[in-house]
């Protein structure tokens, strides 16, 4: 006789105070701040320059859900091998992506305005913050810098993949459209040597990645532009990289993105889009923070080849690069 299934509670997946109280801890550095020794609530406030009794309660829920410790004996809370995940030297590089004075966990407290956007389908960035993203990182160095830095740990390891799995050696001259601080470019050039670039993103952006591109011994091979891909590109490379820019703006952005491209190019030059695609490493979640946070979404091969084709573009093919990339390979011959 089969015994009934026990009904599942949906209240588990809506409750906001784990995720809420662990990002303030990312936010506080409360695991750097304990240290292996632990610390009290006391000493964690004076660190923090918080409450020890509010934040006595957090460490109390994060001991709960075991991301803490505590020795009652000595009233030290400290980390468990999956708080220290939230430190800043951790390996798995996740405090800067929790820490909400930081771009990305800035970004996602705005999920709190879900409602609106499924009302009027605007993003709920702007109304949360008084600006777009864009202009939000422009206002504020450090999240112009701690975006750059969450770009290079999205990169760490997809990168090298990326220079290997595709054939870049085609292609003498290659510009990297909105490049970042350059993690992509500098391992296409490692990977293949007889390969030159031009890496085009923001001032501030455009200076790091000089200096990277410099450091990494490519200096003689590459250089950095500063400037908006919205702006004239560099002209006359043979081939254009779109590496997840695409997906962050709306249609009208992209096609615009990819018409510039499309304008600057050198006869018989290619512009390659490194995007995740929808339903191959673009999953439900990050799609609806695409349009929460810019008005923009994850993209299907086949809407990304529709984007293109309206710009010109000849969709030449497309392989995945890494499990969470893939290549789309445009040709400006009609």
């Amino acid at each position: 006789m089969n015994r009934p299934t026990a009904k599942r509670s949906i209240m588990p997946l809506a409750g906001l105070a784990t995720p809420m109280a662990i990002r303030v801890a990312a936010t506080l550095g409360l695991a750097d701040h304990a240290g292996t020794e632990g610390a009290t609530a006391e000493q964690l406030a004076a660190r923090t320059g918080t409450s020890a009794a509010a934040l006595s309660r957090l460490l109390d829920h994060l001991v709960a859900v075991e991301v803490f410790d505590l020795d009652t004996a000595s009233g030290r809370y400290r980390p468990t091998d999956l708080g220290a995940q939230l430190r800043e030297d951790a390996p798995e590089g996740f405090r800067p992506l929790l820490d909400i004075t930081c771009a990305g966990g800035r970004a996602e407290l705005a999920f709190v305005d879900l409602l609106e956007v499924m009302t009027d389908g605007a993003p709920a960035y702007p109304r949360r913050y008084g600006r777009d993203f864009w202009a939000d990182l422009d206002a504020d160095p450090k999240l112009r810098t701690s975006f750059d830095a969450q770009m290079n740990w999205r990169f760490r390891e997809h990168a090298p993949l990326i220079a290997r799995n595709f054939d870049w050696g085609r292609f003498p001259d290659i510009v990297d459209v909105g490049g970042g601080d350059g993690p992509l470019l500098v391992e296409i050039l490692r990977a293949h040597p007889g390969v030159r670039g031009r890496l085009l993103d923001l001032p501030p952006t455009a200076e790091a990645a000089a200096r990277r591109l410099t450091a990494a011994g490519l200096g003689d091979r590459a250089s950095a532009v500063p400037g908006s891909f919205f702006d004239p590109l560099p002209p006359g490379a043979d081939a254009y990289v779109v590496s997840d820019i695409l997906h962050d703006w709306d249609d009208e952005h992209a096609r615009a993105i990819l018409a510039g491209c499309r304008r600057a190019a050198a006869p018989d030059a290619s512009v390659v889009v490194i995007e995740p695609v929808r339903g191959h490493g673009a999953d439900t979640a990050i799609d609806l923070f695409m349009l929460m946070c810019f008005g923009s979404k994850e993209r299907s091969v086949e809407e990304l080849t529709e984007l293109a084709t309206g710009c010109g573009l000849a969709f030449r093919g497309a392989v995945p690069v890494t499990s969470g990339r893939w290549a789309l390979e445009f040709t400006t011959r009609s």
